[in-house]
This record gives C-alpha cells, structure tokens and sequence, in this order.
C-alpha cells in the first residue's frame, strides 16, 4: 500500500523520476506520511489534525511541479495544478477560487469511476459479446446466414447453442471485425447545453447542464458500424450500467476530502499588499479569497458539499520580487513549511539527461528505435549538452530543466526529420556532433535567444 510507505520510502521513489531538491521531497514526504499517521487516529482527534501546507520556493524549471505531481501519483491521491494568477477577486470578471476544489471533485470522481470501470471490465466485455452475438445470429428459421468474413451457418443445422459457440468462436478469431452491425446507444440529450456550462456559471455553484440534463434524459441512438467499432462501445456501455455512480460519488468526495492536493502555482504573482494601487489591489482580495478554501471551508459542487479542511495545499513561486512575507498574515500562517529549492547545477543536467526512469536521452532514443534507428549519446555528448544549456540559461533567461528540452529538440532535429528514410542505421552523438549543431547558435545570443 502506498498509504504505509515510510517518507525514506517515498524520497526513495521520487528520486527515480527527479534529480535533486532532497529538502522539498522529505517536506512532501512527511506531509504524506502525516496523511496515514491522521488516518490511524482516534476518531475525537483525527478532525483536529490540520495538514502541514507547504510553500516551495524557487527558479522555473527546477522541480517544483513535477515533485508535487509525482507524489500525488505516488499516493493515488486526486490532483489538481492551479495558478494563482488565473484568480480574480470577487466581484471581477474571471474564475473563483472554489473552481480549484470542484475541478479537484471531478476529477476525484473520474479516478474512482475508472477504477470501479476497471473492476466490472471482464464482466462488461462478456455482456457486449452476448449484445453482439444476439446480433449476429439470423432471426428467422429459413433465412441463411453468411458473410465474406464469415462461414456459413445454418440455424436448422444444429442447436441455437451450438451456433452461438460457432459463433463466438469466429468472433474472437476476429474473423467477423469486418462485418458491419447495427446497434443501438445511448445519447446525451440536447448538445447545445452545453453552452450554459461556461465559466460564468461558477460562482453560483451550479451545472445548468447537468440539471437540465437530468429533467430531460437521454436517447438512444442506431449507428451502423463495424463488429470491431460496436464490440468497443458495447463494452464502454456495459461497463457504464455496471458501474453504480450512487457509490463512486461518495467515495470520491472522501477522497478529495483527506488525500486531495492542490498544487498552487505562481503564489508570488498575487503577493500585493495594502498601500498599492491598480492591479495589487485585486491581487490581495484573490489571496483573501484563497484563505477560506485553505483554512477549510465548505464549497458546493455538483457532486455534493466538499469540505476543504484536510486537503493539502502545495504553493510554489518564484518569489524573485515578492517574498513570502509579502503575503497577507493570515495566508503565511497557513503555509508553515517554508522549502528553497536549489538552481540546478551542470552536474544535475548531466544527471536529468541521463539518471531518471523517465531521462530525456531515454526518451529520444526509444523515439527513433520505433523507426529502427539506433542512438547512442557518448559520456562526452551529454557532457556537452548540459555545458550548453548552463551557458544559455546564464546568458538569456534561466529556465532551468526546461533549457534542455530546446537544446535536445534542436540538436536532433535532422535525426528525427529524416529517421523514416533510413530504418537499421545506427547513429553515434560525441561532442564534436553536439558542437557542430549549436555552437553557432549559443555562441549568437540575439540567435539563442529566438532559438534556444
């Protein structure tokens, strides 16, 4: 269970994808560990116990988001990345804060309903090949049943029983996929609903579609289509029926309620406070809009009341002009870890290019090997490569990580332009490659700065 996993554990596992940054991994990993300690609670303190939120301070592209985004996939847990500046306060034109927890919902409620999905999946597939099969087999008596794909089956040969095995047999072969079939399905009523579920209807915490949609049900529908395309959404069909929304809508709702977690991103972009004019006016009423849903409050969602008090918080920021303390009291006190992420080395280049499960040479070079090419970086390629993006990042904007994905795309994008034209090749990078390819274009800042 991922829910007992240690926080050496879950630093452990978040070493694998992210290089570095160990204080903001074992930060996130007490907080989640924190979560199961909550859990194993008696029941008069487990309410009292407020989660530890989190403030990640630090440059773009140094692992902010993606160490919050693999921890919540570490912890089956719904997640949600918002930024701070989409916000405005109430009153303006705009989303409200409480979208952030029912997009959190929804998203909690499609988590549960693929999993349930995932449950009734065999089940789902033997009712669609009995919806298919009764499809198939002739309706009357005399009537000869045959096909380009299919052999012939008389129904007065033998039994029904007999021919429905004949039958399933030839379409789990595959043999009737060709065939064209006319079935019936289900239809949302009235598409053009959906222009009145746009972000305006936000504020008053109503899904007018969804209400309207309910006083006025569905229809179903005949489509001609091939036994492939109907075996899929049979399935999908069956699948839907089995699957009892009465019990997914409540199990998400608790899951949002003590395992959810928002990532807020950009915080520093709203740290206006009093004494300003124009815009940091707007920038503090967001941020004490934001206090409620962080100190724990109830927001109505189409899904029923979510209660926010235990969802945890992760914000992150840059803070180069705004600093932590330029929040309003309220907000700091309910961020109370405070991490400072380090700006990536030459060394932690060399290492993102190469050590994760998911390193990026990794990854271009099962690109191209699904084009039967063959890449090979030499030590001394990626040496350069991480030298490269350093000199850029120094010399233009830092970006951080995000640097080496410009660099790589730019390095290779001959290889991969021309891989379709030569399938068995092999393909060695050194660093007289690397230089060949961008040292003209690093060495041009006005260049780099267009093309790198």
């Amino acid at each position: 269970m991922t829910d007992s996993l240690t926080p050496a554990q879950i630093v452990a596992e978040l070493d694998r994808y992210i290089v570095g940054q160990g204080k903001a991994k074992r930060a996130v990993a007490i907080a989640l560990r924190n979560r199961w300690r909550r859990q194993n609670l008696p029941a008069e303190l487990r309410d009292e116990v407020a989660p530890k939120n989190i403030i990640m301070i630090g440059p773009t592209g140094v692992g902010k988001t993606e160490v919050a985004r693999r921890l919540a996939k570490l912890a089956q847990a719904p997640f949600v990345k918002v930024e701070a500046s989409k916000y405005t306060e109430v009153g303006y034109v705009g989303r409200d804060v409480e979208s952030m927890i029912r997009d959190l919902t929804e998203l909690s409620v499609n988590m549960v309903k693929a999993e349930r999905t995932a449950q009734v999946q065999d089940k789902a597939e033997q009712l669609a090949e009995d919806r298919l099969l009764d499809l198939l087999l002739p309706r009357r008596g005399g009537e000869p049943f045959g096909s380009a794909s299919l052999e012939q089956v008389s129904p007065d040969a033998s039994s029904r029983e007999a021919t429905l095995d004949k039958l399933r047999a030839q379409l789990r072969a595959g043999r009737l996929d060709d065939r064209v079939v006319e079935i019936e399905t289900q239809q949302q009523a009235m598409p053009m609903l959906e222009v009145f579920s746009g972000q305006g209807m936000e504020e008053m915490g109503i899904n007018l579609k969804d209400m309207l949609s309910n006083l006025m049900p569905g229809r179903t529908k005949r489509r001609r289509v091939r036994v492939a395309e109907a075996r899929r959404l049979l399935v999908q069909e069956e699948a839907a029926k089995l699957v009892d929304m009465d019990e997914v809508i409540p199990q998400a709702v608790r899951r949002v309620e003590n395992s959810g977690i928002v990532f807020l991103d950009e915080l520093d972009k709203v740290a206006g406070r009093e004494g300003t004019h124009g815009p940091d006016v707007s920038r503090e009423g967001v941020q004490r809009d934001l206090l409620p849903i962080v100190e724990g409050s109830s927001v109505t969602t189409k899904y029923g009341i979510v209660r926010t008090d235990h969802v945890l918080f992760i914000a992150a920021g840059a803070f180069h002009v705004a600093k932590p303390s330029d929040l309003i009291p309220e907000l700091q006190g309910r961020f109370p870890i405070r991490v400072e992420l380090e700006p990536l080395t030459r060394e932690d280049f060399v290492r993102i290019l190469t050590e994760p499960q998911n390193a990026l040479i990794r990854q271009y070079v099962e690109l191209l090997r699904t084009e039967r090419v063959t890449l090979r970086f030499l030590p001394e390629a990626v040496e350069a490569v991480a030298d490269i993006a350093m000199r850029v990042n120094a010399s233009t904007e830092n970006i951080g990580a995000r640097r080496l994905y410009t660099i790589m795309e730019k390095l290779l994008e001959d290889i991969s332009f021309e891989a379709p034209d030569m399938p068995g090749k092999d393909l060695t990078i050194d660093a007289e490659y690397v230089r060949q390819r961008l040292a003209d274009i690093w060495r041009d800042q006005d260049l780099s700065r267009y093309i790198l």
